[in-house]
């Protein structure tokens, strides 16, 4: 029961960031006309991911600590680096270079740092859910 949840948590992560980063936010900008509008909208879209992002990696993590055994190594330990790398990045676009978006400080640089941030996180937690997919079930 506990890995169907987990695997659920993993899906919801995975699954909120598709859908903001790759659906909502280009929709916001192409739609309202006004990039400010857009960009403010957005801001708020992205730290409720961040929110996201840090209940479903803490509770990931207790989870697969629980599963991991004394010796740290196999599938537990994996799924919690990829776990420990997504929150990592969540954190650092949160709380380093949105600030530097919103106030408009190298804006070029830094919107393409927390780009690539939100596509290295997509994959760290995709990577999880695929692999939690492919576990024989309970």
């Amino acid at each position: 029961m506990k890995d169907r949840v987990a695997l659920m948590l993993a899906a919801f992560w995975w699954g909120s960031l598709t859908t903001i980063g790759f659906l909502v936010v280009p929709l916001l900008f192409a739609r309202l006309g006004n990039p400010s509008a857009a960009g403010n909208f957005a801001a708020q879209l992205f730290e409720a991911q961040s929110w996201i992002a840090i209940g479903c990696g803490l509770i990931l993590l207790i989870h697969f600590r629980a599963k991991a055994d004394d010796r740290m190594s196999g599938p537990a330990m994996t799924a919690i680096f990829f776990v420990l790398g997504a929150l990592l990045l969540a954190l650092l676009q949160q709380y380093a270079v949105a600030p530097r978006i919103l106030a408009r400080e190298n804006l070029k640089l830094w919107h393409a740092v927390g780009s690539g941030m939100y596509l290295v996180q997509w994959v760290c937690v995709g990577v999880l859910l695929w692999r939690m997919g492919a576990r024989k079930p309970d």
